[in-house]
């Protein structure tokens, strides 16, 4: 998912912010599993996935967690931050502060996601799942692993996933819910469609979707910057030169790209021509493009 360079003809029209017709698949003839609602989950697997958002009451103590407090360090921490930024909306002095710290409190004590155990620390070491901690970035080795190999505990973890961006994500809830499933000697995966989500009319129909073959905009002698977020959109106009479409990007209110300048975007065109929208580095977020700018 991120930003690239295409080049396509000069009069080339296609809406901004539209998928390109040649990358949606017309033949999808799928139904929906109404066991699972679609979501290929056993039904054990799904009230895990809805502790883990929160969906359903949740107790800490029940995944053997202590509840947060206001007055925790990494709590009283992210509510000042917040109280500083915005006194116009929390108020101002600690009063302001020990409010919203309660109030974070109230909205991270109820969900498991923020409440994990020894075990649910060992599935996602062992899926590699916890690289800062147990591991180091740098830009010319990227991530590496420490040695000797660090192992966070639960507390570590449980307070670097209400202070860091962007902490736990759908791939460690996949993780932690397979591994309790499995724990707990249950099924992961529904019944009725076999985890898919969807049951389709005929193998024959789902081997024709399956065999679709995505086809690409025409090429020419325009410049343009799509998106991959989607299944790929235009999200400039065509340009005739690598600096005219620059200057155009340096101007974009486009999510994480607003406020990259001139000069990156024009290495990024004239060299890599594809960047993840955005990376975290030492905890600090950063546009895709201009990180692979910073690497040239």
């Amino acid at each position: 998912m991120g930003r690239e360079l295409r080049r396509v003809p000069l009069d080339f029209q296609w809406p901004l912010n539209e998928p390109w017709e040649g990358f949606l698949n017309p033949l999808y003839t799928a139904t929906k599993c109404i066991a699972c609602d679609g979501s290929g989950s056993s039904p054990q697997a799904k009230h895990l996935h809805d502790l883990w958002y929160g969906y359903v009451p949740f107790k800490p103590e029940d995944r053997g967690s202590v509840p947060f407090k206001p007055t925790d360090p990494a709590v009283y921490a992210f509510a000042r931050r917040n109280v500083e930024r915005s006194p116009g909306f929390y108020g101002n002095g600690e009063e302001a502060v020990l409010r919203e710290a309660t109030r974070l409190c109230d909205f991270w004590n109820s969900s498991w996601s923020h409440h994990l155990n020894a075990d649910d620390v060992a599935a996602l070491v062992a899926a590699d799942r916890l690289y800062d901690f147990t591991s180091e970035w740098t830009k010319e080795k990227r991530w590496q692993k420490k040695v000797p190999a660090v192992i966070p505990t639960p507390q570590e973890v449980n307070a670097w996933s209400i202070s860091d961006f962007p902490g736990h994500d759908a791939i460690n809830a996949f993780v932690c819910i397979n591994a309790e499933c499995e724990r707990l000697g249950q099924p992961n995966e529904c019944a009725e469609c076999g985890g898919a989500g969807e049951h389709w009319p005929s193998a024959e129909a789902k081997q024709a979707y399956e065999d679709w073959k995505p086809t690409d905009p025409p090429t020419g002698d325009g410049y343009q910057i799509w998106e991959t977020v989607s299944e790929g959109s235009p999200i400039s106009p065509v340009f005739s030169t690598p600096e005219d479409l620059a200057r155009h990007m340096a101007t974009t209110r486009w999510g994480g790209d607003r406020g990259t300048s001139y000069e990156t975007w024009l290495k990024f065109i004239n060299g890599p021509g594809w960047a993840p929208s955005m990376v975290v580095v030492d905890g600090v977020l950063k546009s895709g493009v201009e990180l692979s700018a910073e690497d040239r």
